[in-house]
């Protein structure tokens, strides 16, 4: 529900108790080992408070006592962590090149993976590798199909309708796909569904380098362009949940023609800049040494992608103030990492802006969609939810955690 159908009210001791265990909890997951002493400080909390809600997060089996922190006067404190065995999630990312399948630990460590490259695949091969995978992901890591809590799927908005470069028509099918009803089976699971770039940014706030930059903005370089904002600790969404679309920006390109940036700054935008020099993309996402010649192209590639990339980071920087923006997605580490040097350089000359965000490598590149993804079932029952605490009216559907 938005913001502006919910009424300023209070709340009841319910739902301050849920959220006060959901904070705590998730202070104990970016904390690492946390005494009950340094989780009060953080929270904000009484002594008494975090007593009672560590010993029912004891009891439930989502933490366990990590030892005692010697060194002080007295009884030495007794460190927390999360149970990494307390429960699991899957996470799909479905985007227009690939498919890739993550099975992830309460800590959000990946226990298993599964990546298919398959050009466009439609809701029935997305279906199929997900049946022949999921079952021997859980037998390789030792999980029992009992102890996931959910599903969650990453993917592009208007993922069968977005016009790039080879999308068949059949690809369509997309726009009316029934993301539970496709995977449904074998397991009865919530399902639950993001965008892919928000589930990147999703997934670098809880894992990443979200850790220590509250305000970021998430830039993830797939088949397409897609961009994701925190503030604060919290995903932005926007009126309409469609935050973050850099990728439709228009740019001007070499010729002074304005384009959308996802035209080039993408792996379809690579893929056509190298089948003009005689290469093709899986030589870059292949990982091998690269001949001068394609090195010469992907230099190319990469001096007008940051130039594209300097019309959106400008209003980036004017409009939202970002401590950093962190750039993920399929390439490899050292071509983000020249990508964002480069845009760097070019956004430093190009801006007006009294501050200037620097462009970083995100923590959680390659996977972070899917990893991000299945990061949304926890967030669902068990880790703190913005507007926790506001009353919404009318009926609320819940999930429940059992």
């Amino acid at each position: 529900m938005s913001r502006e159908g919910q009424r300023l009210s209070g709340t009841n001791l319910e739902r301050a108790a849920d959220h006060n265990q959901r904070v705590t909890l998730h202070a104990i997951r970016v904390g690492g080992e946390l005494t009950r002493v340094e989780l009060a400080g953080i929270t904000g909390l009484t002594a008494p408070a975090i007593a009672n809600i560590t010993r029912r997060l004891l009891q439930d089996g989502l933490i366990e006592e990590a030892g005692q922190r010697r060194g002080g006067r007295g009884q030495p404190p007794t460190r927390l962590t999360v149970r990494r065995d307390a429960c699991y999630a899957i996470g799909i990312n479905i985007d227009r090149d690939h498919v890739t399948l993550v099975l992830v630990d309460f800590a959000g460590q990946t226990l298993a993976r599964r990546s298919e490259d398959i050009d466009f695949a439609l809701p029935g091969d997305v279906q199929r590798f997900y049946r022949r995978s999921v079952r021997t992901m859980l037998k390789g890591a030792g999980v029992d199909a009992g102890q996931l809590v959910g599903l969650g799927v990453a993917v592009p908005d208007d993922l069968g309708s977005v016009d790039l470069p080879g999308r068949p028509a059949a690809y369509a099918e997309w726009e009316r796909a029934d993301m539970a009803a496709l995977f449904a089976q074998p397991f009865a699971l919530p399902v639950f569904v993001e965008n892919d770039a928000a589930a990147a940014a999703l997934g670098e706030m809880q894992l990443g380098l979200g850790q220590r930059h509250a305000n970021f903005f998430y830039i993830l370089l797939s088949s397409g362009l897609g961009g994701g904002f925190v503030s604060d600790g919290a995903y932005a969404r926007g009126a309409h949940g469609r935050s973050g679309e850099l990728g439709f920006m228009l740019a001007p390109d070499e010729s002074g023609q304005r384009e959308q940036v996802q035209r080039l700054v993408s792996l379809s935008g690579l893929a056509e800049h190298l089948r003009g020099d005689g290469f093709a993309l899986d030589a870059v996402l292949g990982r091998a040494d690269p001949s001068p010649a394609l090195r010469a192209s992907i230099a190319g590639w990469v001096d007008r992608a940051a130039q594209r990339l300097c019309t959106p980071l400008d209003a980036i920087n004017c409009l939202i103030d970002p401590a950093v923006v962190l750039i993920g997605g399929r390439l490899p580490a050292a071509l983000l990492d020249e990508l964002a040097a480069r845009a760097n350089e070019r956004i430093g000359t190009a801006t007006a802006a009294p501050e200037v965000a620097p462009v970083v490598r995100a923590a959680l590149s390659e996977d972070a969609p899917a990893v991000g993804a299945a990061i949304l079932p926890f967030s669902h029952f068990l880790l703190p939810k913005p507007g926790a605490l506001w009353k919404a009216t009318g009926t609320e559907a819940a999930h429940r955690f059992a």
